[in-house]
């Protein structure tokens, strides 16, 4: 097992001013668990991947700036290469301890789900299908995979030490794309009569916001590397850009209802792509670097371009008694 960050002794709890937003500083796996049944109609989530990258030991190692299963380059062409965890390094035992993590994850998460929720989870080609099939041995229904079109600098390197020996050879192909697992709980009859009730089942049109295109929502969507000032705001190495984010949190609640859950909020990036839309959401982060950090970030990020009026960036702390989804 992955040595991991401390549970925190008190769960503290901060609302943006609007209340559409809370974030938890929990350890996701407990604080579900407490949770009552149907309580979240959504999940749009960018999980710690193989959980190696974010134990202490390697946290300590990214913010030094010393890399360890963190790739952190100084500059390729110019350009500044982001932290990036070397995935090819994980073993066997690795990817076993992945997806027994995510399956615990699955089935904790499943019966604080209403019936039709939409589960979205980024991950890696890579191992995509070692966190799916997790996933799915946990009762969600799998329902496809959306893309986001991106191109990267990871792979696409010559094999190394031996660059000039190969000038023709690339060990992997450079990413393209990135994979978000899509499941779902199973509906409740049909998806009209779930819809009816839980107000779940299917993906919200893209119809709406100007700017995203007519038409059914599609599983491949173009998007580009995150913007630079969001990076200001939300200093995360696995920050996604807000263009892309609200597109996927629109469509998980289709009828504009309901609560979208992201158990490993980080920065805030989704819960912001929440404000900016109007939704209710929650989060809830362990790291409580991460959780300060999106105390500013959130409000922030909903105010760039094509977001909704927020209100001014100012949290409070609570420790209500309640549910989580009640308490917004």
């Amino acid at each position: 097992m992955f040595e991991r960050l401390p549970e925190p002794k008190v769960s503290r709890v901060y609302y943006t001013p609007s209340g559409l937003v809370a974030v938890h500083e929990a350890d996701c796996l407990s604080w579900l668990r407490d949770q009552p049944d149907n309580s979240f109609h959504a999940v749009v989530t960018d999980p710690p991947y193989g959980m190696l990258e974010y134990t202490p030991t390697q946290i300590k190692k990214l913010r030094a700036g010393r890399g360890g299963v963190w790739r952190i380059p100084p500059s390729i062409g110019g350009h500044k290469r982001a932290p990036v965890p070397r995935f090819t390094v994980l073993a066997d035992r690795d990817l076993a301890t992945m997806y027994e993590f995510f399956h615990q994850w699955a089935t904790a998460l499943y019966p604080t789900l209403v019936p039709g929720a939409h589960v979205f989870v980024a991950t890696s080609p890579l191992f995509s299908h070692v966190v799916s099939q997790a996933l799915v041995n946990a009762r969600f229904e799998k329902r496809g995979e959306i893309v986001r079109l991106t191109r990267t600098l990871r792979g696409g390197d010559r094999p190394k030490n031996a660059e000039d020996e190969f000038p023709d050879v690339t060990v992997m192909p450079r990413s393209a794309w990135e994979p978000w697992i899509a499941v779902r709980k199973p509906c409740e009859g049909t998806v009209a009569n779930n819809l009816r009730r839980w107000k779940t089942g299917g993906l919200r049109r893209p119809d709406g916001p100007p700017g995203l295109p007519d038409g059914p929502f599609v599983d491949v969507i173009e998007s580009r590397p995150t913007r630079p000032e969001e990076r200001r705001l939300a200093p995360h190495p696995s920050l996604k850009p807000q263009a892309f984010l609200r597109q996927i949190v629109r469509a998980a609640l289709p009828l504009g209802e309901g609560v979208v859950l992201d158990t490993f909020s980080g920065s805030g990036s989704t819960l912001a792509a929440c404000e900016a839309l109007g939704y209710r959401g929650i989060g809830v982060e362990l790291d409580p670097h991460y959780v300060t950090m999106s105390m500013t970030a959130i409000p922030r990020l909903a105010l760039l371009p094509g977001a909704a009026p927020a209100p001014p960036a100012a949290w409070v702390t609570a420790r209500t008694p309640g549910t989580a989804a009640a308490q917004l």
